[in-house]
């Protein structure tokens, strides 16, 4: 009989080698690299170690203040101004499910460009996923109307959310298998979903009875009610950004994509389909983005897709995702600013006289403010590899 004590384990056979810790075994001191410049103390180690939540803040108050001294060359108040804005937004019941209407798009365009961002992709094209959704939803829809409303509008969001998968999953596969940048590939894929909607909708698509492009309308008995002033998107939209940040954290697929994201070397190295997950994880924006705009088709007055429905919003998501430091659950907040200001810019234009564009410069100032951290990490690598290793190489 063989001697089971001799058989290799799994992990070996694989060959890993593993050690149990014994009870004296205590953990090696660490060791400072040489060369290395010690951990910073005292105040400037806190901002180093709490800069996920102290750049979003800084580059908010930063553009505040930029935004302020612009709106007093105007002729008005800074403070009466922004008084005005946040007032309406939070403190009147429009303005407030105004705010939350806004919230659902921009938490879910937020997710389609978290995500990628987590495997090392920028998806630039959030705004075509959006707008492939939201006529996937309404050409579905139409096709079902006389289906219990229930039926009509689960149907219309899971359209919207594999057309929305489809369209990202384009841009994944030519970088998966020609290394096609995805930023020039998502940019241009949003020009040709404007281009093909724009065709469906004074074409096939088009409602005989509207004046202007725009598709047929959601039947009456599918459409979103809110709850007071919380639409039916926003619980949705809750429920998916903590789902999201789960899985990053919690599953082996997660695992996968912040393994690809810090190293894909070493990911390749230990087995991991680059391909397979460079796609997965496009397919994966692009249906949040896509259920983003079948919400939209479903909850927003006129019910129908018509030229201008996606908006900014998927543009607005790539600074809600910079915002939130690529932290699915940061979107909410983010959103949370980002819908007060927009649904408190026209309130703001008919009490001030102040052009609603002033919440796209503040949203703009932000953006450039909350990426300067990541710009200068990017020029400066090389830089500091260089003198890591010129210092390594005086030390030795």
């Amino acid at each position: 009989m063989a001697d089971l004590r001799d058989e290799p384990s799994g992990a070996e056979k694989h060959g890993v080698v593993t050690t149990q810790p014994t009870a004296e075994a205590t953990p090696p001191p660490v060791v400072p690299e040489r060369g290395a410049p010690p951990p910073p103390t005292g105040v400037l180690g806190l901002l180093v170690r709490e800069q996920s939540i102290i750049v979003p803040l800084v580059a908010v108050v930063a553009a505040l203040l930029i935004g302020g001294i612009l709106i007093r060359a105007q002729g008005v108040n800074p403070t009466y101004a922004y008084q005005t804005l946040f007032t309406y937004s939070f403190l009147t019941a429009d303005g407030l499910q105004g705010t939350f209407e806004k919230m659902v798009p921009l938490i879910l365009c937020g997710l389609a460009v978290v995500i990628p961002l987590r495997v090392g992709l920028f998806n630039i094209g959030a705004q075509g996923q959006l707008m492939a959704g939201a006529i996937a939803a309404a050409a579905t829809a139409h096709a079902v109307r006389e289906a219990p409303g229930v039926i009509v509008a689960v149907i219309a969001m899971v359209a919207g959310i594999l057309a929305g998968a489809m369209w990202a999953s384009i841009a994944g596969a030519l970088k998966a298998s020609r290394g096609v940048h995805e930023v020039i590939s998502t940019i241009m894929l949003n020009s040709i979903a404007a281009g093909l909607i724009d065709y469906l909708v004074n074409g096939p698509l088009k409602d005989p009875s509207s004046a202007y492009p725009a598709s047929y309308p959601a039947p009456d008995a599918s459409r979103f009610v809110p709850l007071g002033v919380v639409p039916i998107g926003l619980p949705i939209a809750l429920v998916l950004a903590v789902l999201v940040a789960w899985m990053l954290r919690r599953t082996t697929l997660g695992f996968q994509f912040e393994t690809i994201g810090r190293n894909r070397h070493a990911a390749s190295y230990a087995g991991i389909k680059l391909s397979g997950m460079i796609v997965l994880a496009m397919a994966i924006a692009g249906g949040l983005a896509g259920l983003a705009g079948s919400v939209e088709y479903l909850e927003i007055d006129p019910y129908r897709y018509q030229d201008g429905i996606a908006g900014s919003l998927g543009f607005d998501g790539i600074t809600i995702a910079l915002l939130a430091r690529s932290n699915p659950l940061g979107t909410i907040p983010a959103a949370l600013l980002v819908g007060a200001l927009r649904a408190g810019s026209s309130n703001l234009m008919f009490n001030t006289g102040i052009q609603p564009e002033i919440v796209d410069m503040l949203l703009a100032i932000t953006l450039l403010l909350v990426s300067l951290p990541i710009i200068a990490k990017l020029l400066f690598r090389r830089h500091t590899a260089k003198s890591s290793a010129l210092a390594s190489s005086w030390g030795s």
